[in-house]
């Protein structure tokens, strides 16, 4: 029987809505627009899709997918995500025989097991194997503190490493900085590995009409914060800064989204009486872009040490709608972007330089402006899904 051309092995897809799940899917469509056959294996959506009963196996715009069910315990524990990791992979290599009916198998770095899985497809039935790095393991986990260094898990993944990158066929990396990580601590030709960002669909509105959030932020200066709030991200730096500006009445900060800092940075605010700032959980849909469209500046966020082993995806939903962003975090291509002219960094731990750059934002429309227009530049030349996804098209007409 003739094998498909690819597989996608992840564990969240259509129709969760986060952007672990809408990238791989928009990859696919990209893919199979090119003429390429593709289907997907994942897991059953729970947490991340508006759906509901939403059968095992179907197929969505000519990609056939194939939902797994497993335990999927509260995520904001470590030991409930570390279940949920073991329980999806387990599942995953129980169908590894469903993948010698591809050419070729993309597999995701989350959960950290999962590329391990895909890569015995290599060995056992000639699939090749790409691997795209959204974080990079052990060293993340031990850089939050997540993991120790030398542990059992922390070797395990050590293992995983050297089996995944020995035998992929390429790498992809969501940065320059992240590729060079990978070249300095991982065993792989450098001419296997290649950079290509994450992006976001160009949605970009005007605030025309009726915006839920006007009468919350009431013309105030909006710094907004949306997506995970986890051990990567320097929740307490911006915390800082808040604590410095909570009686600045032109000031108000807007946070949406998930992860375990969240609760606490919610208690903080609720304790210490922070009253210009209001938290969501996850928004999406208009709800999400009404959220953006009042936006007057953004905060990127990533713990001290941790660039170049993950890469914030929001941050291109910032710069599809225009917005300039506030970077707290080590140097990398973001700060690259900055530094073009598309807003202001400061260092992890600089809550006063924060709070500084927050004030010389809102007070400086013209350099406002100016910093708009960049971001939307750079994300019409960098970001766009067409360009992303053109790249991995690109990739696999050159090696498939």
């Amino acid at each position: 029987m003739k094998k498909k051309d690819i597989l996608f092995a992840c564990q969240f897809f259509y129709p969760e809505y986060v952007s672990s799940a809408t990238l791989p899917y928009d990859t696919a469509c990209a893919l199979r627009d090119s003429g390429y056959t593709v289907d997907a294996l994942c897991g059953y959506p729970r947490e991340y899709s508006r759906e509901k009963d939403i059968p095992l196996r179907e197929t969505v715009d000519g990609i056939t997918i194939r939902r797994l069910k497993y335990l999927q315990l509260k995520r904001s524990g470590f030991l409930g995500r570390l279940i949920n990791y073991f329980s999806f992979s387990l599942m995953v290599f129980l169908n590894l025989w469903r993948f010698a009916g591809y050419r070729a198998v993309i597999v995701y770095s989350n959960p950290p097991i999962l590329p391990w899985i895909a890569s015995w497809a290599k060995l056992f039935f000639g699939t090749r194997l790409y691997f795209v790095a959204y974080d990079l393991y052990p060293e993340l986990a031990v850089q939050t503190h997540s993991l120790r260094e030398g542990s059992i898990i922390c070797r395990l993944m050590q293992h995983i490493n050297r089996c995944v990158y020995k035998r992929a066929d390429g790498v992809v990396a969501l940065s320059h900085e992240m590729r060079q990580f990978i070249l300095d601590n991982r065993c792989i030709p450098p001419e296997r590995v290649h950079v290509i960002p994450n992006w976001y669909e160009d949605s970009r509105q005007e605030n025309i009409g009726e915006n839920s959030f006007e009468q919350l932020t009431a013309g105030r200066f909006v710094v907004s914060y949306f997506g995970n709030m986890g051990i990567c991200q320097d929740m307490q730096t911006i915390l800082d800064a808040m604590r410095l500006l909570k009686d600045e009445p032109s000031v108000f900060f807007l946070f949406a989204g998930h992860g375990n800092k969240m609760d606490a940075l919610k208690n903080a605010l609720r304790e210490e009486k922070i009253e210009n700032a209001k938290i969501f959980d996850f928004l999406h849909g208009q709800q999400f872009l009404d959220a953006l469209g009042i936006s007057d500046c953004a905060l990127v966020s990533l713990a001290e040490g941790t660039t170049g082993l993950c890469v914030p995806s929001k941050t291109y939903s910032y710069m599809m709608q225009g917005i300039p962003l506030l970077a707290i975090m080590d140097e990398g291509d973001i700060v690259g972007d900055i530094e073009a002219g598309a807003g202001r960094w400061v260092r992890n731990g600089d809550g006063r330089g924060l709070a500084d750059a927050i004030l010389e934002m809102s007070r400086d429309p013209d350099r406002l402006a100016a910093m708009r227009i960049k971001c939307r530049e750079l994300f019409l030349e960098n970001y766009t899904r067409e360009v992303c996804t053109g790249k991995y098209v690109s990739l696999f007409q050159n090696n498939l």
